[in-house]
């Protein structure tokens, strides 16, 4: 296997980041990649009040979660939006406004943006008001990945399931589409996957071999398969869910026993900040 791959070979097709965990991507032309991950990614949650400490919610329970967009202003504000067009604005917390959250075996102290917001949210998603709260990561607050995979990069993310970045390459899509048509069901498009940065260029699969990608100034390390979950069958327009694809399939080619599940695309950490757009050339390092 060779030792890189050209820069002119490999380029950045897609920039994606979710303000709001669990609900509708921005896409971006370009984007401040920082050492948490895309700015204002995962920035925020839902979360389901009646637990304590309050629980993160995800589509894996509340599928038209994807129905929810939202919009960053500069000002710190947000605009969420949904999909028979309401919108509400959204100011940033009040700094005394607190709320113990948790992040799978994490918990951290955020800020909760209060009672409109929960309402409203509620509403979109059916869910009684009491259960919902929206909180934003706590500025001083600090969330470490697992060391096991990050190893001493120092790396950290706000409400990202684990890692500041996930990669995906449209190869390995295009290959799991053809075995999902042989199987009788229809393709599916990148987002199911809902990832920060996707590459165009590489072989399918080869993101498996990656040990770095140099994009501009940015440095990412891949650190671990991504495990994926129920959340890839839901239809990221809607949030139904139609078939059990596609899990199904990668079932048959991407077990990973090591990890406990089917594995898509690859968390990765942050080594080197700065900004990617689209159709920035990649340059890989492999692992040996």
């Amino acid at each position: 296997m060779q030792d890189a791959t050209s820069p002119d070979d490999v380029k950045v097709s897609g920039l994606f980041s979710y303000p709001i965990k669990g609900c509708r991507a921005i896409e971006h032309t370009s984007a401040t990649v920082l050492a948490s991950g895309l700015r204002h990614d995962r920035e925020w949650m839902l979360v389901d009040a009646r637990q304590t400490p309050a629980q993160f919610m995800s589509q894996r329970e509340c599928p038209l979660m994807a129905t929810i967009g939202v919009m960053t202003l500069d000002t710190g504000e947000i605009v969420l939006t949904s999909s028979d067009s309401d919108s509400l604005v959204v100011s940033a917390p009040a700094q005394s406004a607190l709320l113990k959250v948790k992040v799978w075996n994490h918990e951290t102290v955020a800020q909760d943006a209060g009672d409109a917001v929960a309402r409203w949210s509620a509403r979109k998603l059916g869910l009684p008001a009491s259960q919902l709260r929206l909180v934003r990561f706590h500025p001083e607050m600090r969330r470490d990945c697992n060391r096991l995979y990050a190893g001493d990069t120092n790396a950290h993310t706000f409400f990202a399931d684990g890692y500041p970045v996930l990669l995906a390459n449209t190869a390995s899509l295009q290959d799991l589409n053809v075995r999902i048509v042989r199987s009788g069901s229809n393709t599916l498009p990148m987002n199911r996957f809902r990832p920060n940065i996707v590459l165009d260029g590489l072989p399918a699969w080869e993101e498996d071999h990656l040990d770095t990608i140099t994009i501009g100034d940015v440095i990412l390390k891949l650190v671990k398969p991504c495990v994926r979950c129920q959340v890839t069958t839901t239809d990221q327009g809607s949030g139904s869910r139609l078939s059990d694809e596609p899990l199904h399939t990668l079932g048959t080619f991407r077990n990973n026993p090591e990890f406990g599940g089917v594995t898509f695309g690859w968390n990765a950490v942050v080594l080197a900040e700065g900004v990617i757009s689209n159709s920035d050339a990649a340059r890989m390092e492999y692992r040996f």
